[in-house]
């Protein structure tokens, strides 16, 4: 019988660009979802803005 993976990927989306009209950036990684319940915000490149923005884990 095959265990349940804790292990899930997740997409995370660019907060700060919907507000300055510029197209959001994506990333996707992984998250063991039984030590993070809650969803993920992370630090990441936006390219567009061409900065660090905050970028959280959506559905």
């Amino acid at each position: 019988m095959a265990k349940k993976e804790a292990r899930i990927i997740v997409t995370l989306e660019c907060t700060e660009a919907k507000n300055e009209g510029k197209p959001a950036s994506r990333y996707t990684t992984t998250k063991n979802k039984n030590n993070t319940p809650e969803r993920l915000e992370l630090r990441k490149y936006n390219p567009f803005l061409k900065r660090h923005t905050i970028h959280k884990e959506i559905k």
